[in-house]
């Protein structure tokens, strides 16, 4: 059985967490981003086909790469993030399957359909975000996910002649707290959940 985590590992991930748009100037080191990804690789994807694959932009070259594909909204908040991390998926990641589930002919299920395929590798590396969301909450530090941006124009910029696909953009950094918002509702169970 597992160990319930602390009231104040609860907060850190989850209630008292937010959504940042203003980043303090303290940059985010390589090592921190091994960090988080040796932590957010952990978490479970369906027969482990773990098809996230991640380009931490942290220079102001990688960021002007970037710039052309943010919507007006994400713009400033992103160039102004120590860090952005570009999710992708890779759309061939079934041939990592014989040696990421060797239990059985996980790859043919997967090259026999495309649909599956492409279905089963946005889902999962949607998944795998929210792991890295909770892995940077984990270590210290804040996030903004973000879907306002060019997804084409991130492709043609970082992905050009490969297999990978970009799905969302997640800033990362030590968050700013006199730019949040005011914290915004959420749902009821009552109003979100059923029972069956």
């Amino acid at each position: 059985m597992n160990e319930a985590i602390t009231p104040g590992a609860i907060k850190t991930l989850f209630t008292e967490a937010r959504t940042h748009n203003g980043w303090q100037e303290t940059p985010v080191s390589d090592e921190t981003l091994r960090e988080i990804y040796d932590l957010m690789k952990w978490g479970p994807t369906s027969a482990n086909c773990s098809p996230a694959r991640i380009v931490f932009v942290r220079t102001r070259e990688g960021k002007e790469k970037l710039r052309p594909a943010l919507s007006g909204g994400n713009l400033e908040k992103t160039l102004a993030a120590p860090v952005t991390a570009i999710i992708a998926w890779d759309s061939e990641f079934y041939e990592r399957l014989p040696e990421l589930f060797p239990h059985g002919d996980a790859r043919s299920w997967f090259t026999s359909s495309p649909e599956l395929a492409q279905e089963t590798a946005f889902r999962n590396s949607s998944l795998q975000a929210g792991y890295l969301i909770f892995a940077c909450r984990a270590l210290g530090l804040d996030t903004g996910p973000m879907s306002g941006f060019d997804r084409q124009r991130v492709d043609d910029a970082f992905f050009t002649g490969s297999s990978l696909k970009s799905n969302l953009l997640i800033n990362i950094g030590y968050g700013d707290a006199s730019k949040l918002y005011g914290r915004l509702p959420r749902l009821s169970f009552e109003d979100a959940c059923g029972l069956a």
